[in-house]
């Protein structure tokens, strides 16, 4: 009888001896894998390329993400030979081989996008050639004085995904005057704060839709570069529903550069702290809420900034608690002089106002893509 760690003879099923090296742990799982018309090439290669590592011949593997890829980078060394090449749509998987270890790369040209994965008979061996194949692979952006980075988080294939995009966000001072007088200086106090000011972890700004919430988030990343990181979660319903997500978003990515505090964007939320969410949303509230000044959130600096068109009075109870929320602001329509200031002319506001997405519609003449209306015909039956 076979050990529970030695593997079987692939030729007649006995047991043979386990090569039992210092410092490694003998192989134990055979790669096992099914293939039908419905696999791509780029994941049969996909496949290929976990042999090695699942046998135990080269046990110790390294793998990275790659943004903002340069046209022109190899993801090669020179003493590569390649065994698989797929080219697929927009995927390419290449796998090559050397002597102890095993490279695998898939690049997405149009998102300028790679994932390299080296496979080696020794950890110092696959830091080596994951090092040679990623140098100078990344052309970093040129700095601008009207962007910041955010990263945008999302569940894909293969779990949690974080992406970092630089995005348009203009400073405070030249977007103030979007905002009405009460709501701009509420907002430029929030401005203010930074990391030793921090009193609560919750932002909520609510509103009608169109009068700039996103906007004033925006300036916000902006105005906080330089001690806080902003990541926009894209589906904050599976977030909050994943626990496993949820804890790989509270904790980051963990490189020594990155900001100590952490604002993750949740743009609306509303079915998610209304007063039913309790019912409605089962757990996720209790999560968000334990984000924020629960046991998850001890240790980390995280705040949550959340956009609702609710309004507040219909927000739950526990949401807008004193000590809870760093800011609760109503960010509104302008009142009618403001907005005639704003817009120059009287022309096409009315009584009431107008909302920052309305004026920029009046200012720019913008009108949607429509069929003109016509009368019906006449004389036919209904």
């Amino acid at each position: 009888m076979r050990t529970p760690h030695q593997p079987l003879d692939r030729a007649n099923g006995a047991a043979v001896p386990a090569a039992r090296a210092p410092g490694v742990i003998p192989p134990a799982l055979p790669l096992s894998g099914a293939v039908d018309d419905g696999d791509r090439l780029v994941d049969l290669v996909d496949l290929i390329a976990l042999d090695p590592f699942v046998t135990g011949r080269e046990p110790f593997g390294r793998t990275t993400w790659l943004e903002n890829l340069r046209a022109d980078a190899p993801l090669t060394v020179p003493e590569a030979r390649v065994v698989r090449d797929a080219l697929e749509d927009d995927g390419h998987g290449r796998l090559s081989v050397g002597d102890g270890w095993t490279l695998h790369v898939m690049r997405w040209k149009q998102s300028r996008r790679a994932r390299v994965t080296v496979t080696a008979v020794s950890s110092e061996l696959a830091e080596t050639i994951i090092g040679t194949v990623t140098a100078g692979a990344v052309e970093e952006p040129a700095p601008a004085d009207d962007s910041v980075p955010v990263g945008f988080w999302h569940y894909g294939p293969h779990g949690p995904r974080r992406t970092q995009r630089e995005i348009g966000a203009a400073p405070w001072e030249t977007i103030k005057r979007n905002y009405a007088r009460p709501v701009g200086d509420t907002l430029e106090r929030l401005m203010a704060i930074d990391a030793s000011t921090v009193t609560g972890r919750l932002l909520l700004l609510h509103g009608e839709p169109g009068t700039g919430k996103t906007t004033a988030l925006r300036a916000l990343a902006q105005q906080w570069r330089s001690w806080c990181q902003v990541d926009c979660v894209l589906d904050p319903e599976r977030l909050f529903g994943d626990p496993a997500y949820l804890m790989s978003v509270a904790l980051g990515s963990g490189d020594e550069d990155e900001p100590k505090w952490r604002l993750l964007m949740l743009e609306d939320c509303d079915e998610l702290i209304s007063g039913d969410a309790k019912a409605s949303a089962g757990q996720s509230l209790s999560r968000l809420l334990n984000l924020t000044d629960g046991l998850l959130g001890q240790g980390r600096n995280a705040l949550i900034a959340i956009t609702t068109n609710e309004d507040l009075s219909a927000l739950h109870p526990a949401v807008i608690r004193p000590g809870r929320c760093l800011a609760s602001i109503e960010v509104g329509r302008l009142p009618y002089q403001e907005a005639v200031d704003w817009l120059g002319t009287s022309a096409g506001v009315g009584p009431d106002g107008a909302t920052l997405a309305e004026l920029y519609a009046l200012k720019t003449g913008a009108r949607p893509v429509t069929v003109p209306n016509q009368a019906p015909p006449t004389g036919m039956y209904l």
